[in-house]
């Protein structure tokens, strides 16, 4: 099965547009270098489990956010806000896989589903599982996802078989109290990610116009302050410096992918002065746009 790094693409509402896997085998094989990207906020239907293969990631899910290690994993949950960055300082590798939860849970009516699937897709204590290798479960969970991974990226005849095996002891694992017991999120917390889809649902429709703090409070009804406040809270910035941020992601996307002008890439990402788009490049990068397109381009 043909491995790939995680290219995020979502849609206004900041749902993941891409398929993973095949309508027959769903599951999505990927491995990230998080030094040339990071995995911006999204959320989708399907579970994602991920391992750190080297270095240390940042996993920030809803409100929650930890570094894991190499050799530590945590399991994301249907519905759930997240994103991943490299810890500063290292140089870090994931697997993960993308999968629907009809790959190990079955049609609706297979006890499968019933006793296992969906109790853990309902669980609001659930939304993100970390797996930090402190219990036996929670190393044989790593070690499933880690296994999942190895046979889907070899894609040996049979393969199918045990990538479907290990996700399906992996969601045991899960259910057998692989992580420490976790509280019910408080309404509070469920209230402000749904405010962060909304607001992160305006700014992708309208990252490459003017963006004002105000415009996008009141796409999710909330004051400004509010709004900061749900940022800082949730994504650990200010919205204004997060449109930066994907501006400036975006751009380098496209410098490492297409022919575009320069200018016409600033413009596109919304930096209307084309002198400012160099100026913040620099300083994010340490090189011009022009020159970290040449970098890219001869790696």
């Amino acid at each position: 099965m043909e491995v790939g790094s995680c290219m995020v693409t979502t849609d206004a509402a900041g749902r993941e547009l891409a398929q993973h896997g095949t309508a027959q085998f769903p599951v999505g094989c990927y491995h990230d270098d998080l030094a040339a990207d990071w995995v911006p906020w999204h959320w989708h239907e399907e579970w994602e489990a991920v391992v750190v293969s080297q270095g240390a990631a940042v996993v920030a899910a809803g409100e929650e956010k930890q570094t894991l290690q190499a050799g530590q994993a945590c399991f994301v949950n249907s519905g759930v806000l997240h994103a991943v960055w490299g810890a500063e300082g290292t140089r870090c590798r994931l697997h993960s896989l993308v999968f629907h939860p009809r790959l190990v849970g079955g049609g609706l009516d297979s006890v499968f589903w019933q006793e296992y699937v969906a109790p853990l897709r309902a669980s609001p204590a659930q939304r993100c599982i970390w797996l930090r290798g402190e219990t036996p479960q929670q190393r044989d969970a790593a070690a499933a996802i880690e296994a999942a991974w190895q046979a889907c990226s070899s894609a040996q005849p049979g393969y199918v078989f045990t990538v479907r095996e290990q996700l399906s002891r992996l969601v045991f694992l899960l259910l057998s109290g692989a992580p420490a017991p976790h509280k019910r999120p408080a309404e509070k917390a469920l209230r402000d990610g749904e405010r962060i889809k909304a607001m992160l649902q305006y700014i992708e429709a309208h990252y490459a116009e003017p963006l004002s703090a105000a415009q996008i409070a009141q796409s999710a009804l909330v004051s400004e302050s509010e709004c900061l406040r749900c940022f800082r809270h949730t994504i650990g910035m200010p919205p204004l410096q997060y449109v930066r941020q994907l501006r400036l992601e975006t751009a380098a996307r496209l410098l490492r992918t297409g022919d575009g002008r320069v200018g016409d890439i600033a413009a596109r990402c919304g930096f209307g002065d084309a002198s400012y788009f160099t100026k913040t490049f620099r300083a994010w990068k340490g090189c011009t746009p022009g020159d970290y397109r040449r970098i890219k381009t001869q790696e």
